[in-house]
Formats: C-alpha cells, sequence, structure tokens
C-alpha cells in the first residue's frame, strides 16, 4: 500500500528519537503571558502534493500527528513529529504524497506526560464521532451549482422573520412525506406532502413566508452514537465537540467527512433557492467535554475560565465555559463563524449564553462578519445560565446591549409578558388574563427601546431601555427552550377550552409579528406544536421532539393565521421602523383605561408606509373590551380568525369593540 510504504521510509526512527529531541515546555505564570498567533493558517492546509498542519499549543514540549486509514479503531499507520515554531505554533508537512481521505489526530507532551490523542480544533472534516479529523480537499465537497449560490435578498435587518429549527424534527415524523428522514438532505426535499395532501419540509416553510431558518446546532457535537443511528438517539446539540465541523447524525453517512460537508452544502442551497436564509446555532460559550475536550488535551485549561480555586467556572451549567477574553479562544470563536459564512454561505448565527462571552469578542464577530456581508445577522441569549469570572460590565449580556454593535438579544421582557414567567409554568401571561404586564408587553412593542409613554419602573425585568435600534431586539413568545407556547397554555390554563387557548395562541403571534423589532417563531408553533408537556427536551425521543404534521390539517386556521400575518408585516414598513426616532415619531400608545388591554397607531405613514394610519389593538381580557379610537372611516385587516389586508370590513367609528382574547388592526 502506498501509505504504508510512505510511512516505512519516512517514518520508521521517529518514535525512537522523541525523548531525545524533544525541546523543553516553556514556564507561564498566567494564562495572559501565553503567546499570541496572528496569522490565519492554524489547522490544516491541503494540496495534493503537500499537507500542512499548524497547531498552537505553547505548553507542550513535544507534539505528533498520528495518522490513520479509517474514521475509528486500528492502529496509525504511521506517526509524524510536529517542529515548535514562534508563537507557541507546532508544524508538520508531508510532501510530494496526497494525504487526501486520510484520518489524523494530535498529541502533545505537557511535562512528561502525554496528553490523550485529540482531532485537530481547527478540523474542517471529521469521521465517525468526531474522534479523528480528516484531510479533504474541499473542492470535492461543492454540490453542482455551489459556485452560483447566492445570498437571498435582504433590504436590511429589520425585514427578518426567523423560523427556529431542529433538522431531525422537521422530517422525522412518518406522516412528513419526506424520504430523508432526520437528515440534511430532508431539508433540502421539495414537494413533499402530509398524508391530508399539504405541503410539509421545505414547501412549508417557503409558503408560511419567513426569511430566515435558524437550525438549531448542526456543527459536531458529543451526545449522538453516530456509529448506531438505528438507535434513533436525539439530542437538541448544546454539547459541541468540533466546531467547524458538520454534525454526522444528519448525514447519511457520518464516516465520511465530504459526505457530511456535501449534504449540509445541499441543504443550505435549498433554502437559498427557496429565497430564505440560513442561521447557524453556535455554542461556542462551553464545550461538552471539559477535562478531556480537545481544548484541554492540548492547551491545559486555557479555553475555559477558572473558578478562585482553581476549578473550571460554569456558567454555562454545562460543567465549563470557555474564555473569550483570551485571545486565542477568540481568535477561534472568529475564525470559526467567518469559516462558516464562507465556505457554507451561513447568513446568520445565534450565539448561545451569548452573556458568556465578553462585549469586545462579539463586537469584534460582527465586525468581521459585516466585512464579509454587511446582511449577515447575529444575535444571541442575553444572559448567563449561572454566575462568571467575568466582570458583569465586560458581558454581553442584554443590559450590556447598548455597547454592542449590530448585535442583538433576545428579549424575556415581551416573552414572559406575553405567557407568563418561563420558570413558573402555572402563571399566566397577558394573553391568558394576568394583569399588570401592559407596561412589559409596551417595552416589547418598542423593540427595548426608549418612549417616553414606557413606563420603565413598572417593566417585569428591564427598567431602561437596552437597544439602540430596534433590531436589536428578537421579540419572541416561545423557542426550542421549556414549554411549546401551545403546551404552556394548557399548563397555565386549564380551565380554558382549546377554542379559548386557540384565541390566545393567535394573539401572542400577532403580539411577536406586529411588534418592533426582530420577530422569531418557534418552529411548529403555526400548527400548535406540542411536546406533550414536556419542559425540556433536549434528549427526549423522536415521539416528543418531531413535527407532527397531521396538526397542520387540523389546525389550518392556525397555520392561515400565522402566514397572513407574517405577509401582513413584511408589506409594511411601519411594523419594522429602523430607528428609536421613527417609532418615537409615529407610534403613539392610545389610554384604554383598562387592565389587559394594549392600543396604539402608528401614524402619518410610518416608514413611507402606504398605510397612513394604523390601529393595533391587544385584548388579553376574558371579555370583550370598547376602545377609544381616532374618529374616522377604519378598515378591519386583522381580528381573532382572519388576516386580510383589503379588508374584513369596514368600520366608520370612535369606538371599536374588541373581542375576547384577541388583537386587531385596523388602518385608514
Amino acid at each position: 500500500m502506498r501509505t504504508a510504504f510512505f510511512f516505512a521510509i519516512i517514518f520508521s526512527a521517529i518514535m525512537a528519537i522523541h525523548q531525545s529531541c524533544a525541546p523543553t515546555s516553556p514556564g507561564f505564570s498566567r494564562f495572559e503571558e501565553y503567546p499570541y498567533y496572528p496569522e490565519d493558517d492554524l489547522g490544516l492546509r491541503y494540496t495534493p502534493s503537500k499537507s500542512v498542519f499548524k497547531l498552537w499549543a505553547p505548553t507542550a514540549n513535544a507534539a505528533r500527528i498520528s495518522f490513520y486509514e479509517q474514521d475509528m479503531g486500528g492502529e496509525p499507520i504511521g506517526v509524524k513529529d510536529m517542529k515548535k515554531g514562534l508563537d507557541g505554533v507546532w508544524e508538520a508537512t508531508i510532501k510530494k504524497t496526497d494525504t487526501k481521505g486520510w484520518y489524523y489526530t494530535y498529541q502533545v507532551r505537557i511535562g512528561e506526560t502525554w496528553m490523550g490523542e485529540t482531532p485537530d480544533p481547527y478540523a474542517k472534516a471529521v469521521g465517525t464521532n468526531g474522534l479523528r479529523a480528516q484531510i479533504l480537499d474541499m473542492r470535492d465537497t461543492n454540490p453542482d451549482g455551489w459556485e452560483n449560490d447566492r445570498r437571498p435578498e435582504q433590504a436590511s435587518y429589520n425585514d427578518i422573520v426567523l423560523y427556529e429549527l431542529h433538522v431531525r424534527d422537521l422530517s422525522i415524523h412518518p406522516n412528513s412525506g419526506i424520504q430523508n428522514k432526520g437528515k440534511y438532505l430532508g431539508l433540502a426535499e421539495t414537494g413533499a406532502k402530509s398524508s391530508e395532501g399539504l405541503a410539509t419540509g421545505l414547501d412549508h416553510i417557503k409558503d408560511l413566508g419567513v426569511t430566515h431558518v435558524h437550525l438549531l446546532p448542526v456543527y459536531d457535537y458529543m451526545s449522538v452514537d453516530e456509529s448506531k443511528l438505528q438507535e434513533n438517539k436525539f439530542n437538541w446539540g448544546y454539547d459541541p465537540q468540533n466546531y467547524n465541523v458538520p454534525e454526522g447524525s444528519y448525514a447519511t453517512n457520518p464516516a465520511d467527512g465530504a459526505v457530511r460537508i456535501r449534504e449540509f452544502k445541499t441543504m443550505v442551497k435549498a433554502l437559498h433557492d427557496a429565497g430564505i436564509r440560513v442561521v447557524m446555532d453556535v455554542v461556542y460559550n462551553h464545550t461538552g467535554a471539559t477535562e478531556l475536550s480537545v481544548f484541554n488535551q492540548l492547551v491545559p485549561g486555557y479555553y475555559y475560565r477558572q473558578t478562585a480555586d482553581g476549578g473550571f467556572s460554569n456558567a454555562s451549567g454545562c460543567g465549563n465555559e470557555t474564555a473569550s477574553d483570551r485571545l486565542m479562544m477568540r481568535k477561534l470563536i472568529v475564525e470559526s463563524v467567518k469559516y462558516w459564512a464562507s465556505e457554507y454561505h451561513i447568513d446568520g448565527f445565534r450565539f448561545d449564553l451569548m452573556g458568556i462571552h465578553d462585549i469586545e469578542t462579539m463586537n469584534l464577530v460582527s465586525a468581521e462578519l459585516r466585512k464579509l456581508s454587511p446582511s449577515i445577522f447575529v444575535y444571541g441569549e442575553g444572559w448567563t445560565a449561572g454566575d462568571s469570572p467575568l466582570a458583569p460590565e465586560k458581558r454581553a449580556i442584554k443590559h450590556n446591549v447598548l455597547q454592542l454593535e449590530h448585535v442583538a438579544a433576545f428579549s424575556d421582557d415581551v416573552r414572559d409578558a406575553i405567557k407568563g414567567h418561563v420558570f413558573h409554568p402555572e402563571q399566566k401571561g397577558f394573553v391568558s388574563g394576568l394583569a399588570g404586564l401592559e407596561e412589559s408587553l409596551k417595552f416589547g412593542i418598542v423593540a427595548s427601546t426608549q418612549h417616553p409613554q414606557v413606563d420603565y419602573e413598572k417593566i417585569n425585568y428591564s427598567k431602561a431601555p437596552w437597544a439602540k435600534v430596534p433590531a436589536q431586539t428578537i421579540t419572541y413568545a416561545s423557542c426550542h427552550d421549556n414549554h411549546t407556547l401551545w403546551d404552556r397554555l394548557q399548563i397555565s390554563c386549564p380551565e380554558a377550552s382549546e377554542t379559548e387557548r386557540i384565541q390566545m395562541n393567535k394573539l401572542a403571534a400577532a403580539i411577536v409579528m406586529t411588534s418592533q423589532g426582530v420577530p422569531f417563531i418557534h418552529a411548529g408553533e403555526e400548527m400548535l406544536r406540542t411536546k406533550f408537556g414536556a419542559e425540556n427536551s433536549f434528549n427526549l425521543p423522536d415521539s416528543i421532539n418531531r413535527i407532527d404534521w397531521s396538526r397542520k390539517a387540523r389546525y389550518s386556521n392556525v397555520f392561515n393565521y400565522y402566514k397572513g400575518l407574517i405577509a401582513l408585516r413584511k408589506s409594511h414598513p411601519a411594523f419594522k421602523l429602523p430607528t428609536q426616532d421613527l417609532i418615537q415619531k409615529h407610534l403613539q400608545f392610545l389610554d384604554t383605561n383598562e387592565s389587559n388591554l394594549v392600543a396604539y397607531l402608528l401614524k402619518d405613514n410610518a416608514g413611507g408606509d402606504a398605510w397612513k394610519d394604523i390601529l393595533v389593538i391587544f385584548n388579553g381580557n376574558s371579555t370583550a373590551k370598547s376602545v377609544s379610537v381616532p374618529q374616522g372611516n377604519w378598515t378591519l385587516a386583522v381580528d381573532g380568525q382572519t388576516v386580510n389586508p383589503d379588508g374584513i370590513r369596514q368600520m366608520n367609528t370612535s369606538a371599536v369593540s374588541v373581542p375576547a382574547r384577541t388583537a386587531m388592526v385596523l388602518w385608514k
């Protein structure tokens, strides 16, 4: 075999001389003293005639690469020592041999101890379970037409409508009509229909009208054994292993890195062809493993924050938190998102527990991505799951969004105003009749910006504006975390009928879709998705997590309502004003003198809207309410049952009767 022959000649004496020629390990008293490597060539640089490997491991006194013919098991076909250069970087080159298809691992010696074998932290391809990196020519991974793939048009961030989706959930149900169930290719399929004859999958998403699909983690994660996919193990994927590689369980062949990549790109292109942009949910704030992680085996401790006693800090709630404020971790994050944006044409990034990251890192992420395309959207959770050694004033948390540039955060203020406190599922919210949430709802309507008619002392969490521009606020009622919106309404309103809960659900949707900021929908919400009361389904089976496409037929009115609201928003600039000043100028709250009743005007052709004045009313009460409005000939465009911009009916009036648990939108 060519590989065995090559290594027999080149590496026959390597193992015998490891100890004798190994450089001594440099000593550092603080992580801040570790050298910074400024170049962008870490990892593998492959050509058919030469493969160059570079690894940053400043505390190692020796480093080596083991090469394999297979992705799991077996002995190395060769081992090559790496040579230490500047800035803590080790390098090795293989010339005159085409290494394509080989698998490889790194191993470093710290003191007298050889650490465990790990894949390349900058690996672009891996085999089964991500244990070994793979050498590929990335040009071989492009599907047909990839060179012509383009980001769908997007005028501004304010035009975005986000749809959060798990790849497996979309297609795994028997009634999805999708052939490649649970796979990237399943999301790329067109023409799929349920047994009721209704569009599913990609066609459904396109018909719904959203602009962006937000994919739950699709990088390589730990929790699903890719060698036993017949067991159908499920996970959301918030346990990262290899940040720059697609997850193998969603590919038809996890062992072959090229298959993962090609099928992932096929999915992206299919979404782009449908006019839909793609967002990746990224989890740079922690790793799935801690002591045995790639990072810790190569540079112990550096990539993680520590507690006062030297242990791993745990603001993620998952056993560790990464140290984005250390230069080489920051570098890895920035280079990783740039890689996904350029190689995979990704259009946006949602940062899990963004509050663990420092402000400087998030601003650098945003700036570097905007150099690639100003339309790439960056947003995240503006909180942590626990305390962190990183000073609060340095964290990219919600209350520091004013210091972030072109980075948005989720609004828990409006989320919990709509449906009740996320961690108290029996508690009601505005849509289910709980009084006292009117100011919090108004705060959501103005997208967390400054508005003279909002009483900030009465807001549930924030007591001051935290967004400079409305596009920095993600407005939502539910997401993959905690209960689905439908389940939450069932738990908090057991006394209500199904019809009443449907009205609450539709009212929540109307609030999200007519508020300023960037709206966000949890996939399946438009057909009253249920997880049968499960609150945290991250590792529960398909029977709990899958989207049941039969509900689209059963709740067709709800689907059409969501579709109508999205179309209304997309066609009317008044609902997506780009600046705080324009919101203050054009958005006027009306005095309703009622609890659980909020009404406002978007006046004077707000944002250049064709409608001169738009009246929006939200009634969260269990009875109809009358609202005094400016006298005029109003056209009703939205009620609790229908969305029709051309007009449900005309109303020449100075008072509007709003049915229970209903949103109304009128215009003139």
